[in-house]
């Protein structure tokens, strides 16, 4: 039987000044009905490439030098731009990284999917257009929100929209382009449990580019990696995932953060992709640890070395004991805290921040929105990293933008080195601006389009008058992981995890006190990740840089941060430190993050309470969690505030005593003995 999608051979080339360049070269693999086929591999990989001429997708400056792309035995190279109209949406459905730029914003999102439906008249028997968009809400696990605008839903329902969108006409593929990027660990994982439902109702193949290898383990069937254009590596996604036969993929698995503290660990990717200095053999040569001299010279192209399983690599069969002797144990070593506790650098006191302003009417009527962050505490000591963690909507950013300045307070104060921070960025002098540095989750909006790489960087050196050396700007890209020959790029020419090491390298080039990582590392590959936390771990050790981490990822909050701060509905649940929370945390709200924290093997994964609703009950008056949480007693959680309760590394906010916490800990599915 034919496969659904055949791949032959695809070479793509994008156009540049000189000539063309080559970005794809030879990809060949197969998607089988019903089957879910991973392509990983670092930014700039061509991935994303390959996926969007799936869909006959391809924009100006790029060409198909070679190859075929076959649906159902039919070349989509070939067929006319009005057929290809035909398959978008009805065959072959989209969904794309950002929902946010997919959605038309002046259009309710019922709107959109109306339209879907009416273009490729896809509608069963029986059924009316109406009917079909609340079904497919449903199918979707969401409400009947046809009425609202894409502004008026979170992130995580906006790419349930696209999702209810792309399967509207129940395609048979499905080409997904990292659509769970940026998403925190619960909705990550109910849009995968929501994938790999539709994938078992409706029968759908799915083609998952990502460079997130933790969950992919959780659906895919088999995985392809990608370097450099070329797939070097084909296997089931298990085989993969805990053998893999390739050296990159080895180094790329390497890379990736874990929840559990190893004695030793396999070596990750060392350097970078340089395409200029690609050799006329094996692309990935300059940065293996196996290379030969043959392997400079000799072009590798994918073999068959197991069933299903194929790997570009002359020296496969003999890396497995080659790479043992190059076991090597993690720099773990973490300073010492001093006996006395030192002064804070950073001291937040009873911080309440609404983005409203209480007028009088709000006043008189008590119609004011409530706080979007209430009562939030903490200090932050020289060279500590604390790390935010909660759900989208719980406040992290919030109150990220308050101490930098962006979001004056509605109550309590911000304190830098014991001296009051004024609330605005306007009203503090440039030493106290330069002290505190805010790096963007979105780099698209914080670099500025119409400036060269050495103007962006250049710029605050100026404004805060920093006399910069001749190699200081070269040296700043080689901490994130770049070259010298971005200086003279505009950001647009840089792929979305470039464009974010630009920005990390901005904020650092000015020796920050205090920096404020709000989701830096979500749009990274695995090997940037690490090298990324490294850099942040030498600042932190060698330059006392204290650092507020704002992030979803568990695993890599586990390879940085000192202590944890859980945060819920603008509420502090539990402050402890890293290892004591992650190892065996006591609040229920913290466990099921832990529990919803996917590794690389597939578990199976199964809320054990419902989502968190759009907005918290008025009538609610006591603990944010009530109504969630699967430890709640009677209704004493819905009526009254949870007491604090001091803990051995800070604090936790619950009704349950910690004692009671710490021996009938809420046993969740998984297993988490291994931490």
């Amino acid at each position: 039987m034919k496969s659904l999608m055949e791949v032959r051979d695809l070479g793509i080339a994008y156009g540049r000044e000189g000539g063309w360049i080559d970005v794809v070269e030879g990809v060949s693999f197969d998607i089988e009905r019903g089957e879910t086929f991973g392509l990983v591999g670092e930014s700039g990989c061509g991935k994303s490439t390959v996926a969007y001429r799936l869909l006959g997708y391809g924009i100006g400056n790029n060409t198909v030098r070679t190859g075929q792309i076959l649906f159902e035995g039919s070349d989509l190279l070939k067929v006319n731009s009005r057929a290809l109209t035909r398959l978008r949406g009805n065959r072959i459905a989209f969904v794309p990284q950002n929902p946010t730029t997919a959605l038309s914003p002046g259009m309710r999102v019922g709107s959109q999917i109306r339209e879907m439906i009416a273009k490729h008249r896809a509608l069963p028997d029986g059924s009316t257009i109406e009917s079909r968009i609340v079904e497919l809400f449903a199918l979707v696990g969401l409400p009947d929100v046809s009425r609202r605008y894409p502004h008026e839903l979170s992130g995580g329902q906006q790419q349930r929209v696209t999702i209810a969108m792309a399967v509207a006409c129940n395609p048979d593929l499905l080409v997904l382009d990292e659509p769970t990027t940026g998403l925190d660990v619960t909705t990550q994982r109910q849009i995968i449990q929501l994938l790999q439902d539709l994938k078992n109702r409706i029968g759908m193949a799915m083609l998952y580019v990502t460079h997130d290898l933790a969950l992919l383990a959780q659906i895919a069937d088999r995985v392809g990696v990608m370097y450099a254009g070329q797939l070097v590596e084909v296997a089931s996604c298990d085989k993969l995932l805990s053998n893999p036969a390739h050296p990159y993929s080895r180094g790329l698995i390497a890379s990736i953060p874990t929840m559990e503290h190893s004695t030793a660990r396999s070596r990750g990717l060392r350097g970078l992709l340089r395409r200029d200095q690609i050799p006329a053999g094996c692309k990935f040569e300059p940065r293996c640890d196996f290379a030969t001299a043959a392997c400079r010279s000799t072009a590798q192209s994918l073999v068959a070395v197991g069933e299903r399983h194929s790997v570009a690599c002359m020296h496969w069969s003999d890396i497995n004991a080659r790479d043992a002797r190059q076991t090597e144990k993690p720099n773990t070593t973490i300073p010492a805290r001093p006996d006395s506790k030192p002064e804070s650098v950073l001291s937040v006191d009873d911080l309440t921040l609404s983005y409203t302003k209480p007028d009088i009417l709000s006043r008189i009527f008590s119609t004011a929105r409530p706080p979007v962050a209430r009562n939030i505490s903490f200090d932050l000591l020289p060279g500590e990293v604390m790390a935010l963690v909660g759900e989208s909507g719980s406040g992290k950013s919030t109150i990220a933008r308050a101490i930098s300045g962006r979001l004056p307070p509605q109550s309590g104060s911000v304190k830098l080195d014991g001296k009051l921070l004024q609330p605005t960025l306007k009203l503090r002098p440039p030493e106290q601006l330069r002290q505190i540095q805010y790096i963007f989750q979105n780099p698209d909006a914080s670099l500025n389009p119409r400036r060269t790489i050495r103007a962006i960087l250049e710029r605050p050196l100026i404004h805060f008058g920093i006399e910069a050396e001749p190699t200081t700007l070269e040296t700043a890209l080689e901490n994130v992981g770049l070259h010298a020959a971005y200086l003279d790029r505009f950001p647009e020419q840089l792929s979305g995890g470039e464009r974010q090491r630009i920005a990390i390298a901005r904020a650092l080039l000015v020796n920050p006190k205090i920096l404020i990582c709000d989701e830096i590392l979500s749009a990274l590959d695995v090997s940037v990740q690490a090298k990324i936390i490294e850099l942040l771990k030498a600042l932190k050790q060698q330059h006392s840089v204290s650092m507020l981490f704002i992030s979803h990822d568990l695993a890599v909050v586990r390879q940085l941060a000192d202590r944890v701060a859980v945060l819920y509905r603008g509420e502090l649940m539990q402050v402890e430190d890293a290892d004591a929370l992650l190892n065996s945390p006591l609040h229920p709200y913290t466990e099921m993050l832990l529990h919803a924290a996917p590794d690389l093997r597939k578990d199976n994964y199964e809320p054990s309470v419902p989502a968190m609703p759009e907005s918290r009950s008025t009538g609610n008056k006591g603990c944010p969690l009530a109504g969630r949480c699967p430890r709640q007693i009677g209704t004493i959680c819905g009526d009254s505030p949870p007491p604090l309760q001091a803990t051995s590394g800070g604090f936790i906010r619950c009704h349950i005593s910690t004692r009671q916490l710490a021996t009938q800990t809420f046993r969740q599915h998984r297993d988490r003995s291994q931490i």
